[in-house]
């Protein structure tokens, strides 16, 4: 892999020696409707930040509202949401809800759900927030770039009964592709982002600026909210001397465990609460790592104790277990199954795929503004088509997603909560809750769903170039 060149004093990699509307209203929303309505307004426009610090110049950026990340979206589980969106770019624009359970018609996909917004109108999104987690908000019109530029921020839902803790702290994790004079690469769309990994960027940012380190004191119970809004980069953060305990999982409450090989694994568009217990001594220092394989990792944080004396001398005595949330529970004896098949990029093995209509060869798809992504053998050229797969309402289903590519892809549905069963016939432990799911090359996952949200949903990679690139589609439940 080539690595970019990196103007911040941190390289991302380096190196192994370094550390349409429908009538949705089950009986839950009508049950836990709000007292009062949350409102918010924001504004997408062109903005200058410092993402580096002030030994660099300023990045010129797309932000919510002049800020990086946007304005964090906090609310009470059950209140009701009302955003108004005023388009300030020089481009349409829609804000999608990424996790949320929500009515189709709110959903922000352009063209499928709702007319893209104009530079200089407006638009009103209103529901209600039924599920208590970390959720994030984003662009769904160009979105590699949109998103890309800037143009996100953390939406929390608060739990009625929330753990005990002593502080809880959002990072809303991103890596920009930075030139040597601090501005954003204006290199978009290009072919070898889209027919490979994504756009890997090179500069990391938490909540919009650098993060060397992190202040605790010793004996204190953390929650931390984490957000990957990256266009593609997967992070495999691992809390060096310190005992993670996974809660949720893009923002659905799961079994509190540790995670696997000490790592949380995040995909973009993908999340985890964690609850740690600083047990270190006073002034003591611990790195957190990404480790991005075997080969390479990089610091991605360091821990530093302060000096002060411990808040207290064991682990905090109290429950970490959340609340779950009210989603439907698939009958899997009963449940109707599915396939979905993602094929294309380099080192695939597609050969052709339908565009449009037509059936075309891998060359012609390049040419096609490299549609070189298929899911069941067709690459999106719209977010409007006709669906892949119909989902009937109220049944339970079963969807196998098979990876036959040389690259991993983080599966997003829109509108639902899916239990992700197995990967490579293996059962996943917790049987989790999720919006996204990770599937490495050549693995095979299920994942399981009551179809209770009617309409057209979008399925995509969130690899967000491989969207650019043919990978969405349209799951109807009808």
């Amino acid at each position: 892999m080539k690595i970019v060149s990196n103007p911040t004093r941190r390289s991302v990699l380096k190196g192994a020696t370094a550390l349409g509307a429908s009538l949705f209203v089950p009986a839950a929303w009508t049950q836990a409707r709000a007292q009062e309505t949350k409102a918010f307004q924001l504004t997408p426009k062109p903005a200058t930040v410092s993402l580096l610090g002030p030994e660099w110049p300023d990045t010129d950026v797309w932000a919510y509202n002049g800020r990086v990340t946007g304005p964090e979206l906090r609310l009470q589980q059950g209140q009701r949401l009302r955003v108004d969106v005023k388009n300030g770019l020089n481009q349409p624009t829609t804000v999608h809800w990424h996790g949320l359970r929500l009515p189709n018609a709110m959903d922000g996909v352009p063209e499928l759900t709702q007319a893209p917004i104009d530079p200089g109108d407006s638009f009103s999104y209103e529901f209600d927030a039924l599920d208590a987690g970390t959720f994030w908000y984003h662009p769904h019109v160009n979105s590699s770039e949109q998103v890309g530029r800037g143009l996100y921020g953390a939406l929390i839902v608060e739990d009625k009964e929330p753990p005990h803790v002593d502080r809880e702290l959002t990072w809303v994790i991103d890596d920009w592709r930075l030139t040597r004079d601090a501005a954003i690469a204006d290199n978009f769309g290009n072919g070898m982002d889209i027919s490979h990994g994504g756009r890997q960027g090179n500069t990391l940012t938490v909540n919009g600026g650098q993060m060397d380190e992190v202040a605790v004191r010793s004996g204190e119970r953390i929650r931390l909210r984490l957000i990957n809004v990256a266009n593609a980069r997967i992070f495999r953060l691992n809390f060096n001397g310190h005992d993670p305990q996974v809660i949720a999982i893009d923002g659905q409450p799961v079994t509190p465990h540790a995670p696997t090989d000490g790592r949380i694994i995040l995909g973009p568009g993908m999340r985890a609460d964690v609850i740690i217990d600083f047990g270190g001594d006073p002034g003591e220092t611990f790195n957190i790592v990404d480790a991005v394989s075997s080969a390479q990792s990089y610091v991605f944080a360091t821990i530093r104790y302060s000096a002060e004396p411990p808040l207290r001398t064991s682990p905090l005595d109290a429950s970490i277990r959340l609340a779950p949330n009210d989603v439907a529970t698939p009958d899997l004896l009963t449940a109707e199954r599915h396939q979905v098949v993602i094929e294309g990029g380099a080192m695939g093995g597609m050969r052709s795929a339908i565009y449009k209509g037509e059936t075309l060869s891998i060359s012609e798809l390049a040419q096609q503004q490299m549609k070189v992504w298929a899911l069941n053998g067709v690459a999106a050229h719209t977010t409007k088509m006709e669906p892949m797969l119909t989902l009937k309402q109220g049944r339970s289903h079963i969807i196998t997603i098979r990876n036959d590519t040389g690259w991993p892809h983080p599966m997003h549905m829109h509108g639902y909560a899916f239990q992700i069963l197995s990967r490579n016939n293996k059962a996943v432990p917790h049987t989790p809750l999720a919006d996204t799911v990770l599937l490495d090359r050549n693995d095979v996952t299920e994942i399981a769903l009551v179809a209770d949200n009617l309409g057209d949903w979008m399925f995509h990679c969130h690899i967000l170039d491989h969207v650019v690139g043919g990978m969405s589609a349209v799951i109807r439940v009808a």
